[in-house]
């Protein structure tokens, strides 16, 4: 009759247990429902290790204004101050800038370069958030409902569907349907 030994763990198996260990207990002073539904048995533990330490990393994370997350802080000339030719050259040199940040502009092409220059001037420079540093997380500015307004992201952006629900859920007016009049190709990172 032959032997059965449980299977010895791998070391990396054993490093991804201690790791977690010590993740839920720096966790642990911060606990509320969503380290509750860390389902360990849905996902391996070295998932669910990255979970745990994006949030530790969410908890931890100075809340700065996005004009302070450059150095030295990043300042634009006011937009009153520029030529429209000027303007154009700052907004996207200003865009590429964020983007390296992962602050990407969702939702731009129904501003005018002036009108989407002064959102970022007036409402996203000196913006109070979290600044993550992780590799695949990126802050989204939704550049079409700052004011809590969903009639530019229904007529412009919207698919029919999302429409359909919108008006299904709220029983609202659905505005008509138009091309968005200043369609540009800007940086793009996932939700």
């Amino acid at each position: 009759m032959a032997m059965i030994f449980p299977e010895t763990p791998k070391s990396s198996e054993v490093d991804d247990l201690l790791r977690n260990a010590q993740l839920r207990d720096a966790l642990e002073p911060l606990y509320d429902e969503s380290i509750g539904r860390v389902n360990a048995e849905l996902m391996s533990t070295s998932s669910e290790n990255d979970f745990l330490q994006s949030m530790l990393e969410w908890e931890r994370a100075p809340i700065l204004p996005i004009c302070e997350w450059f150095q030295p802080t990043l300042r634009l000339p006011a937009p009153d101050t520029l030529s429209e030719g000027r303007l154009h050259e700052v907004l996207y040199e200003t865009i590429d800038r964020l983007y390296d940040k992962h602050i990407v502009l969702d939702f731009t092409d129904h501003l005018a370069d002036r009108e989407l220059y002064c959102l970022i001037y007036r409402d996203i420079l000196p913006a109070q958030e979290k600044r993550i540093r992780r590799q695949n997380n990126y802050l989204h500015w939704d550049c079409a409902n700052t004011d809590g307004d969903p009639d530019t992201w229904l007529r412009y952006y919207a698919s029919e569907p999302e429409r359909q629900a919108w008006a299904e859920e709220t029983e609202g007016y659905l505005p008509q349907i138009e091309s968005p009049p200043y369609e540009r190709e800007l940086p793009r990172a996932p939700l």
